[in-house]
């Protein structure tokens, strides 16, 4: 009975709190002559507290058609701003950047909703050793990973050297499917030096390049290493719950002048993994049971940032050079 009576409190001050911003936006409208959407246009600046702004506002509206318009296909964007402009009798001609703002803002909405499409599908496709598509994908690995030491054979011990856990690398993509594989490509192929550094410490992370003197200061004498392979994939499914769970839409809000793609996550991994690494070597873990705990603390590090409205996970190697912060 106590359970029930709690729940019936949350759900009656859930539609009095919503009565009563309807109420308020009702008052605001006619206090000011502009809309919900006009006054957040004008009053915020672009990037990511303007457009997670019109997104709530646009999902929680009454309108069947602002309820829709953050799910339309990108080449329907336009029309569909001169159907919402319509509704909101705003007139484009005296507002000419309101419509070019909710554009902006919708295209990096929609935009977003179609990355976890690709990002999902990616993450569903099996690694397949009879594809020659994926066969290629790996052996390009391992190739931008270890380009002075050729490959003996497709099955071998040698694909340990790299941080898989066995002679075949298939069965280590089972959880992230061919995602996990697209994203240990795309930061050995695009950033192959910081890449074959990483995977180097990762291997000797008494050799990284700490200085002796931060050595003995964060004690690292017996410090652990990790297979970077097997970490690459990990840190894939956490970049893929960051997306999913919306986390990181502040970062894509703020450095996706329009839609957020591939790229945009791929090279958001890159930096995942370059922060890790430096991470692991901060925590000085003392053996590789202790991965799990590093990972959750670097997870609870890496939200925390993105709940400011104001961040952008910052690029500062070869392939993030083309985020843009807004």
């Amino acid at each position: 009975m106590k359970h029930f009576l709690r729940m019936l409190f949350q759900v009656c001050l859930y539609f009095y709190c919503k009565f009563l911003w309807r109420c308020l936006k009702f008052v605001m409208r006619k206090l000011t002559g502009r809309c919900e959407l006009q006054r957040i246009c004008y009053n915020t600046k672009p990037g990511a507290s303007r457009t997670m702004k019109i997104e709530t506002s646009l999902r929680d509206s009454k309108s069947k058609l602002l309820q829709t318009s953050v799910s339309v296909h990108p080449d329907a964007i336009e029309k569909t701003i001169e159907d919402i402009m319509e509704l909101k009798k705003i007139n484009p001609d005296i507002n000419p950047q309101l419509g070019i703002s909710l554009q902006a803002c919708l295209l990096q909405i929609v935009g977003y909703r179609n990355l976890i499409a690709d990002v999902e599908k990616l993450r569903r496709e099996p690694y397949d050793s009879d594809n020659p598509q994926h066969e290629e994908m790996l052996l390009k690995l391992w190739k931008f990973l270890k380009p002075n030491t050729p490959l003996e054979s497709r099955i071998s011990k040698q694909w340990c050297e790299i941080g898989f856990q066995g002679d075949d690398p298939k069965t280590d993509f089972r959880g992230m499917g061919l995602l996990g594989l697209y994203n240990l490509q795309y930061f050995a192929e695009r950033d192959a030096v910081a890449a074959q550094q990483v995977l180097s410490d990762s291997l000797h992370p008494k050799c990284s390049k700490f200085s002796k003197a931060e050595w003995e200061k964060k004690r690292m004498d017996k410090a652990i290493g990790y297979s970077f392979a097997i970490v690459g994939i990990n840190i894939t499914d956490l970049a893929y719950n960051l997306l999913v769970s919306g986390a990181l839409k502040t970062h894509f809000y703020n450095i996706a002048p329009e839609a957020p793609t591939l790229s945009h996550f791929q090279q958001t991994f890159c930096y995942l993994m370059h922060e890790f690494h430096k991470f692991w070597i901060e925590e000085d873990p003392m053996d590789i049971m202790e991965f799990n705990r590093v990972r959750e603390k670097f997870r609870k590090r890496i939200i925390r940032q993105l709940q400011n409205p104001d961040m952008a996970l910052c690029p500062h190697f070869a392939a993030s050079e083309g985020l843009i912060n807004m």
